[in-house]
């Protein structure tokens, strides 16, 4: 017999125990709701893992993924490879969220393993739109949120935030022969893949970054109108992350764009600060 309390326990646990740029769970979320939550994080989390730790080989990573995938797929037919993708799956069935969403984000993480080149910044938002979109929509369906405008500044919140991944990971994801900057883009400030490499500023990557920065930080300037339809038992989660991201940016701004060597990480006191700020006429 399948233990859902536990698994819902164990879901609020690994939670709690991954860093992120924004709190997964607050505590002003209803306590009702938070379990189902960890679930979707938990999900999306494991399979990025899958993508991105340890030392597999790519066909390894993409086996696995494979595996994942047929696990969730195999849970609507009441086969439950383990507890978890039973909570899942009540998850799913509960507000009624499309499990296209679920196999986006696999997609996207697949993708992760196999392509680490990007011509331009149309291929960068379709991986955004797989790998992060999906998780605002999910969140909106948990929330009770349909306004399609709702769903569009969702979508907006959601690639600023995986863009601003990008850019403070630079330095990280160089290291795994990974660019998520687009050809594009490069070209446009005359550069080289070997820039990166060498792991020192000049003029046009500080110009590329600046550019890059702006951009994302318009994104969420455009997605802040979500507040206007969320019910204030997400609100303060919904600022802090919006709010997250945004610091995020400003620390790569206030580091001259120097994501080659330095990367930006929120602290205790920033966090108090978001928090500050996200109650503000709540």
């Amino acid at each position: 017999m399948i233990e859902l309390k536990n698994a819902f326990n164990n879901s609020l646990s690994f939670a709690k125990s991954h860093y992120e740029n924004f709190p997964v769970i607050f505590f002003t979320v209803p306590k009702e709701i938070r379990k189902y939550i960890a679930v979707v994080y938990q999900f999306a989390r494991q399979a990025d893992d899958i993508a991105d730790e340890g030392n597999l080989s790519n066909e390894q990573r993409i086996n696995l993924l494979n595996e994942y995938e047929n696990n969730f797929l195999k849970s609507f037919e009441n086969k439950y490879e383990n507890e978890f993708w039973y909570s899942l799956k009540i998850t799913i069935e509960k507000f009624n969220i499309e499990k296209n969403l679920f196999l986006d984000l696999i997609s996207a993480f697949k993708q992760d393993v196999t392509k680490n080149r990007y011509k331009t910044e149309s291929e960068i938002l379709d991986y955004c739109r797989r790998s992060a979109n999906p998780v605002g929509r999910i969140l909106l369906k948990i929330f009770n949120v349909e306004n399609q405008e709702a769903k569009m500044a969702s979508d907006k919140i959601c690639t600023a935030l995986q863009l601003t991944n990008f850019y403070q990971d630079v330095s990280i994801d160089i290291k795994k022969n990974r660019i998520y900057v687009p050809e594009s883009k490069m070209n446009k400030y005359n550069i080289v893949e070997n820039d990166f490499y060498k792991g020192t500023m000049n003029d046009n990557l500080i110009m590329l970054f600046k550019d890059l920065t702006d951009e994302t930080k318009k994104l969420f300037e455009e997605g802040k109108v979500i507040q206007n339809f969320i019910p204030k038992s997400f609100l303060i989660q919904m600022r802090m992350t919006i709010l997250g991201g945004i610091k995020i940016l400003e620390k790569i701004i206030s580091n001259n764009y120097d994501v080659l060597n330095k990367r930006p990480k929120l602290n205790k006191k920033d966090f108090f600060e978001i928090f500050i700020k996200s109650l503000k006429n709540v």
